[in-house]
């Protein structure tokens, strides 16, 4: 045992020159950079932001104490010299909440055409590199190799690296793949769990849910978020079949439960799909697009294309939200179901299609909501979203170009001018 500081940090004798161990990585790790995130978080005063929260706020000064936004006003703070204080002059940069990615494989995804592709867990600086502060991890397609025990782990494991993080509980299939037995269960005993998802319908890769199934699913992720207090939501994946959101617009027409608590994902993939999604969202449903490529002449919209399209039709702004699908499989399948071309989603979709709206003429604090404010507020992600006095210091600093120049998480800068400064434990 050796110690620097006063962080304990194990490691062993080696001889000169001998090659490093597979765990070297993760000792320098360990002396860099995990005592820097278990040390005392100074003030941090930022100065000369435009600050969009989402709204636009216009020119303000923000002061971050710990993991919090502690005040946040016009008038320049006067602050004693005698006490420690880091001052960033912004200079007029603009100033964003962190985005949510409510749907991310924080595990990996994939897996349809053997095991050499599955797609490997996404490693931290995946998502503070493109804005992302907080991240809801899924499983998908594979739900019997990949668990939720491992995805809670995961989730945890990015908690500890410095930003926020929660998962779905499931995957494509019913019944559903838990940690203690059923959804209502992982609701009510495990922390970091906010509903059921992607659960599959309109999809040949699906269980081919019934729906009655279906219901009782949804049942039981209102039933647990009453109990919690948590979002209690279903996330529902859907695939490009004929039936498209018939199960859920039954669901909304014959059942009590309230229109919130289902949240169907990918409904840009085909143009009639979305059409579908937007009557949902007439009814009280919330949708999600999703930010992938989308080739011209292709059936499908691309997210920005969609929120467009939303904003278009008048529907209340909440309605909407945005994810990346980080890490999970794109595949393209051939008349036999089996995958002809594969791509993988990333976070950074996330960023760009804000400034592809932006770019369009778009108001900034209106391309923002879907991204932050929205998953905030269906999901039930209290400090999340908003940049008010109270909230999560999480925080975007953005380029001319809606690019990202700087992000905080829980008040620790991880980029700082473009510069990655903190990484997870395995990265280079």
């Amino acid at each position: 045992m050796e110690v620097t500081g006063t962080t304990p940090i194990l490691t062993w004798d080696r001889a000169p020159g001998r090659t490093p161990t597979p765990f070297s990585p993760f000792l320098a790790w360990s002396r860099k950079i995990a005592p820097a995130l278990r040390a005392p978080r100074m003030l941090t005063l930022i100065e000369n932001a435009v600050l969009f929260a989402p709204e636009s706020l216009g020119p303000c000064h923000l002061l971050v104490a710990g993991s919090k936004l502690a005040w946040i006003g016009r008038e320049r703070l006067e602050w004693p010299s005698a006490l420690p204080l880091e001052r960033v002059d912004l200079a007029g940069a603009r100033v964003v909440p962190g985005l949510i990615d409510g749907h991310a494989h924080i595990t990996g995804g994939g897996g349809e055409s053997g095991a050499a592709s599955k797609v490997p867990p996404l490693a931290l600086s995946r998502f503070t590199s493109a804005g992302v502060t907080s991240v809801v991890g899924l499983l998908g397609t594979d739900d019997t190799t990949r668990t939720t025990s491992e995805l809670l782990t995961k989730a945890r494991g990015l908690r500890d690296e410095g930003m926020s993080a929660w998962c779905w509980t499931g995957g494509y299939h019913v019944p559903t793949t838990t940690f203690s037995g059923s959804v209502r269960s992982d609701l009510a005993h495990l922390d970091l769990v906010i509903g059921a998802g992607e659960i599959a319908i309109s999809d040949h890769r699906s269980s081919q849910p019934t729906f009655d199934e279906l219901v009782r699913l949804a049942s039981e992720c209102h039933v647990g978020g009453l109990m919690t207090g948590k979002a209690g939501v279903l996330h529902l994946h859907l695939g490009d079949g004929k039936r498209g959101l018939e199960l859920v617009r039954r669901a909304i027409e014959e059942t009590e439960l309230p229109p919130r608590v289902f949240h169907p994902t990918h409904v840009n993939r085909k143009k009639r799909l979305f059409d579908e999604a937007l009557e949902l969202a007439q009814h009280g449903a919330t949708i999600d697009v999703t930010a992938y490529p989308v080739a011209k002449g292709e059936d499908a919209w691309s997210a920005a294309d969609a929120i467009a399209a939303f904003w278009s039709a008048k529907f209340p702004a909440e309605r909407i939200t945005a994810s990346s699908d980080g890490g999970g499989c794109l595949p393209v399948f051939d008349a036999e179901g089996r995958v002809a071309h594969m791509d993988v989603g990333t976070p950074a979709s996330l960023v760009a299609t804000i400034a592809e709206l932006v770019q369009r003429g778009h108001p900034l604090e209106r391309a923002l909501a879907p991204f932050t404010s929205n998953v905030a507020r269906l999901l039930r992600l209290p400090g999340k979203g908003r940049l008010e006095a109270g909230a999560d210091a999480d925080l975007v600093v953005l380029d001319g170009a809606c690019g990202v120049r700087s992000v905080m998480a829980l008040g620790r800068w991880h980029v700082r001018d473009g510069r990655q400064v903190v990484r997870g434990a395995f990265e280079s």
